[in-house]
């Protein structure tokens, strides 16, 4: 069964407590304090398995434990570091905050290996805390608790290509045909029960990876049927096939088909439905045209070409329009470029339950505001302020932890400068 969903629970490993203990050796009866620090706890490392391609291994464990850092001990022992613990996932997953659903990493293009969660430092030894004055210290440093976190994966398989369309209109056909997949064919609805990757292989082109995701139906977006399931497999394709049947086989009409689910594409992401899209009209070896009666592909034609859709019309079963098809969408995947579509970070756990009460909002001069603390710069150096999701995330931050009524307090006004750290901003309600 494929398994592209999964919820977990991580811990990091807490350090391990500073020691209290004092040097006493025969001869040395009243010796200073020699107790050992503690060791780091473990971190919970998340690692991308090119060997997975499902998240069917986390229904059988929902839980993941880095070590605990050891105690440290007499003579200025150090305890021993806890081992970290690495959750392996197949390339494209999310892993997400499970009750906001924000996104903590995008385990896809150069992000391999990301430490989510950190373990505890280990606390000092008494023997750090003698003075002058107080040469016998029974007081030792605790290590720091560890961190625990409920995640939730979601799997988006990498693929430069999506092919949509109803069920049964050949998606699985063609795919097999220009592919070395080779998934199950059958003639009935969602016999696809699983996003099935394939490469194609062109000659004198690069060639690109082509997903199949299983037959949508009205109402997919809104958890109607099956393909509700598999709907976050196309959001990282740069490109889609469209298929519709062609022969009408089951008396459904081309047009209204392609509206249809053009239409669950945008109740499920708005983002997706802009995307460039190609029309295949399939099954034509099986087209019937009446005498007199119209030919679906000029009315399909008729339609579309107008909104800047380009149609092709092919038969997965003969090859017969393949080629065409095929190059047109490699050319439009290389004017896109290579870079994969990957998600941006909105949740940080270093973050999670942590003061900010060192964050500082002061008027510096007439019209420019600082914002300080030594946060707030680890926030940024996390953020990719550059991207729009990432300017977004930091001014949810500003507004969240109290910093923009902070400056409204302060009196600022519209078109003031915010100088944080060595970035400035205007400010605008």
């Amino acid at each position: 069964m494929f398994a592209d969903k999964a919820v977990i629970y991580i811990r990091s490993g807490k350090g391990g407590d500073g020691h209290v203990s004092f040097r006493r050796e025969k001869y040395v009866p009243n010796g200073g304090p020699d107790g050992g620090d503690g060791g780091k706890g473990g971190d919970v490392i998340f690692e991308v398995d090119a060997g997975l391609n499902t998240l069917a291994d986390f229904r059988h464990k929902g839980k993941y434990y880095a070590e605990n850092g050891q105690e440290g001990g007499k003579r200025n022992c150090h305890g021993s570091n806890g081992a970290d613990i690495i959750v392996k996932v197949p390339e494209g997953t999310l892993l997400k905050e499970a009750q906001s659903g924000q996104i903590i990493a995008d385990m896809s293009g150069e992000n391999k290996r990301i430490v989510v969660l950190q373990g505890g430092r280990g606390g000092l030894g008494n023997q750090h805390f003698a003075t002058s004055t107080m040469q016998a210290p029974k007081y030792a440093q605790p290590g720091k608790p560890a961190q625990e976190l409920c995640i939730q994966l979601e799997l988006k398989v990498i693929a430069d290509v999506g092919l949509v369309g109803f069920p049964n209109v050949g998606k699985s056909t063609l795919l097999s045909r220009v592919t070395n997949a080779r998934p199950k064919i059958a003639n009935y609805h969602f016999t696809t029960l699983s996003p099935n990757l394939g490469v194609v292989d062109l000659d004198g082109a690069k060639g690109f990876v082509i997903a199949d995701i299983p037959g949508l139906i009205e109402g997919a977006s809104e958890g109607v049927g099956l393909g509700h399931e598999f709907l976050r497999h196309i959001e990282r394709t740069k490109v889609m096939i469209h298929m519709v049947d062609a022969a009408s086989t089951e008396g459904r009409d081309p047009i209204e088909d392609i509206y249809a689910i053009n239409k669950e594409l945008e109740n499920y992401n708005a983002d997706i439905s802009k995307r460039p899209q190609v029309i295949a009209l399939n099954k034509i070896d099986a087209l019937y045209i009446p005498e007199g009666g119209e030919n679906p592909i000029e009315r399909v034609r008729k339609e579309f070409e107008p909104q800047g859709y380009r149609i092709f019309p092919i038969s997965a079963v003969t090859g017969k329009g393949l080629k065409e098809l095929l190059y047109e969408v490699n050319q439009m995947v290389d004017d896109i470029g290579s870079e994969p579509v990957t998600f941006e970070q909105e949740y940080f756990p270093e973050f999670s339950g942590e003061d900010l009460s060192d964050i500082r909002v002061e008027k510096a001069e007439e019209g420019i505001f600082t914002v300080e603390g030594e946060r707030i710069e680890k926030m940024l150096g996390y953020t990719n302020l550059d991207s729009e999701k990432g300017f977004l995330f930091f001014q949810r931050f500003l507004k969240e932890q109290g910093i923009l009524e902070q400056l409204e307090q302060a009196g600022i006004q519209e078109g003031d400068t915010v100088r944080v750290c060595e970035l400035e901003f205007d400010y605008y309600q």
